[in-house]
């Protein structure tokens, strides 16, 4: 049963969208505000955000930046603007689709559907298919997971995906540009997104970039993965 985050200012389509998802059997939260929405993606697991752009708080295109800061959620904008560059602009900031208001629930519901089939399949050419091994790595790309040494990391599928792309291509600089085309599926944006992801890798691998063992920033070219350093056995002491 898919869950859903509606962040909506305006009571009367925030009630509408509830009641509409958990009729067709969705489970269902909603806040008023960006602040409140950045809060429950921090503490829940959603399967899909319907994020108004009219906030209180913050605009939505930067509640958006926010929230792709700390998740790779699929995210729906639903919006009363209808400028293309505008449109444009969200894509590239990380949103996954979008409605202009007024939709129908019909039309809510079939690209909350597509939302969900993209965000659960394997990006095309993103993630190789084959068992993956780089030194105490191993990651298996169909069924999604992956261990360090023998014990399973638990990581988020923008995490996974990305372990999985480096891993794929091990000791090869990778520069930021391809991994924002082919991981993240944007043409252009944020550096600090591919910064904040690789630091939560890191930490689940163990490391920091400061004594990195698997994850190598190489600055203003890219990132690379590598097994590190077998340690040499030390020479027989002589009498």
């Amino acid at each position: 049963m898919p869950s859903v985050l509606v962040v909506e200012d305006d009571q009367f389509v925030r009630s509408a969208l509830i009641r509409h998802l958990t009729e067709a059997s969705h489970t269902v939260r909603s806040v008023g505000t960006a602040l409140d929405a950045l809060r429950e993606v921090a503490h829940f697991r959603f399967d899909v955000v319907i994020l108004g752009l009219g906030l209180p708080d913050l605009d939505g295109s930067e509640a958006l930046r926010m929230l792709r800061r700390i998740t790779d959620v699929p995210v729906i904008i639903a919006t009363e603007r209808g400028d293309e560059s505008e449109i444009v602009r969200l894509l590239n900031d990380g949103a996954d689709d979008y409605l202009t208001k007024p939709f129908s629930v019909e039309h809510l519901s079939a690209r909350m559907a597509a939302v969900l089939r993209r965000s659960r399949s394997v990006p095309g050419g993103a993630v190789p298919r084959r068992m993956i091994r780089v030194g105490g790595l191993t990651i298996d790309p169909p069924r999604r997971q992956a261990e360090l040494d023998g014990v399973r990391l638990d990581l988020t599928r923008r995490e996974f995906d990305l372990l999985a792309f480096l891993a794929g291509r091990p000791g090869e600089v990778v520069p930021r540009r391809e991994l924002l085309a082919e991981v993240w599926r944007q043409s252009y944006g944020d550096d600090q997104t591919i910064d904040v992801h690789l630091s939560w890798l890191r930490r689940k691998l163990g490391e920091t970039a400061a004594r990195p063992r698997y994850l190598h920033t190489l600055r203003g070219v890219g990132v690379k993965l590598e097994p590190p350093p077998v340690a040499e056995p030390p020479s027989p002491s002589t009498s």
